[in-house]
C-alpha cells in the first residue's frame, strides 16, 4: 500500500494519522473531505464549501497521477441535503467525467467540524 499525501494536505497524515489517499492493488481510497479551505477556514457559503471539498479530492487524485475520470464510486454526506442538493449536483457536474461514478448521497446530523455541510469520500481505480 502507498499513502498519497499532497503537500497541502500533509496535516491529515501528520496530525490525524490518516492518509488523504491510500493506494492498494490499483485502487485509490480517499479520506472523506469536508469543505474547509487549505488554511482551515470554513466558508458559510454552501457553494464554496462544496467546491473546496471537490478541490481536495482533486488534489489527491492529481498527486496520484489520476483525475475525476478514474473515480468509480463516490459517497457524499450532507447536513441539509434537501436544501443544497441541486447546488451540489450542479457543482459535482463540473468535476465528474464519463463514465460517471456510482454515487450515494446520505443525510447526516453533523460532522466533527462545526458548520460543515458536506463531506465527500471517493474510490478511484487505475486503468488496467
Amino acid at each position: 500500500m502507498k499513502p498519497i499525501v499532497p503537500r497541502e494536505l500533509r496535516a491529515y497524515y501528520d496530525d490525524w494519522r490518516m492518509s488523504p489517499g491510500l493506494e492498494a492493488d490499483g485502487f485509490l481510497f480517499l479520506t472523506g473531505f469536508t469543505g474547509s479551505g487549505a488554511d482551515g477556514t470554513l466558508s458559510a457559503d454552501p457553494g464554496m464549501q462544496i467546491r473546496a471539498a471537490f478541490d481536495k479530492v482533486a488534489l489527491v487524485l492529481t498527486e496520484a497521477g489520476l483525475d475525476f475520470g478514474a473515480v468509480v464510486e463516490m459517497t457524499t454526506y450532507h447536513v441539509g441535503l434537501k436544501q443544497h442538493l441541486d447546488l451540489f449536483r450542479s457543482i459535482r457536474a463540473d468535476y465528474v467525467r464519463e463514465p460517471y461514478p456510482a454515487w450515494t448521497a446520505i443525510e447526516v446530523a453533523g460532522f466533527v467540524r462545526e458548520g460543515a455541510i458536506v463531506e465527500i469520500r471517493a474510490i478511484a481505480r487505475r486503468k488496467c
